[in-house]
């Protein structure tokens, strides 16, 4: 029987193992970030359960804060088997953003187009998720098909416009020249799929998964995450996780190839 614990103790961590060495990690040129949550979940009912968290971002190698954001999500379970579950869910999120420093250039020219110094601002966010999983023993295997849509506000007099005369000199600066950030909508299907596995007597559990991000455009980005869960009690659960985030080409959201490492706690009540 030891050998058997032991046995299953190491599949799970050889799984979590594999699964960095997998992960695309990438040259100095890559960022590093810190992600912090918090959360809560009421279960309302036997089907019916509503949740809370909070969320705080770092970039530049974790030196500058990147985002700030809270939600409010409900969850319906659609369906509940000996090892099947399936359950839709619905959110909301308000982002509040460190958008960074910005400068174009004329194609024709090289020279300056327009700046955009960096700024706080608000988004909106939307999500529908659909979400099975799958018990197979101590192995848990779990697909979750979510869309999302973000609505950006305009945000006045934040970008510069550089002028030029006829000579290609550049004109004196004026407050004319001061334009708006415009509103912006974005939808995506995020598709995560997740391998977990149970330990026998112990509170610490390792899992794996893989998302992708897609448009109308293609891939987005694409991020790679295992960690670790760590339920102290029914109603506490920590988790440590790390995460890397490949960026794609028809990405516009400003985010770049990045190492993340996050810290969790939810309080279930």
């Amino acid at each position: 029987m030891k050998t058997i614990n032991l046995w299953t103790k190491l599949t799970g961590l050889s799984l979590v193992i594999s699964f960095l060495s997998v992960s695309p990690l990438k040259a100095q040129s890559d960022d590093f970030g810190m992600w912090y949550e918090v959360g809560a979940e009421k279960k309302l009912s036997p089907n019916w359960s509503l949740g809370l968290e909070g969320e705080f971002r770092t970039r530049d190698n974790s030196k500058t804060a990147d985002r700030w954001s809270a939600g409010l999500g409900i969850d319906y379970r659609l369906l509940k088997t000996t090892n099947f579950s399936l359950k839709a869910s619905a959110g909301y999120t308000l982002l509040y953003d460190n958008n960074p420093e910005k400068l174009t250039y004329k194609s024709n020219s090289g020279l300056p187009k327009k700046w955009t110094p960096s700024y706080w601002g608000t988004r909106h966010r939307f999500n529908v998720s659909l979400s099975g999983n799958l018990d197979l023993g101590r192995w848990t295997i779990g697909l979750r098909e979510r869309w999302q849509f973000t609505h950006r506000p305009e945000k006045a007099r934040q970008r510069y416009a550089f002028e030029y005369d006829e000579r290609g000199g550049m004109t004196e600066p004026d407050d004319s020249q001061w334009e708006a950030v415009k509103s912006k909508d974005k939808s995506l299907i995020r598709s995560r799929l997740q391998l977990a596995y149970n330990i026998r007597r112990s509170k610490v559990d390792p899992f794996a998964n893989v998302e992708m991000f897609t448009d109308g455009n293609g891939i987005q980005k694409m991020r790679y995450q295992a960690g670790l869960e760590y339920k102290l009690s029914k109603q506490h659960q920590f988790s440590l996780t790390y995460r890397y985030q490949d960026v794609g080409s028809n990405d516009d959201d400003n985010d770049v190839n990045s190492h993340l490492v996050g810290l969790s706690y939810k309080f279930k009540f």
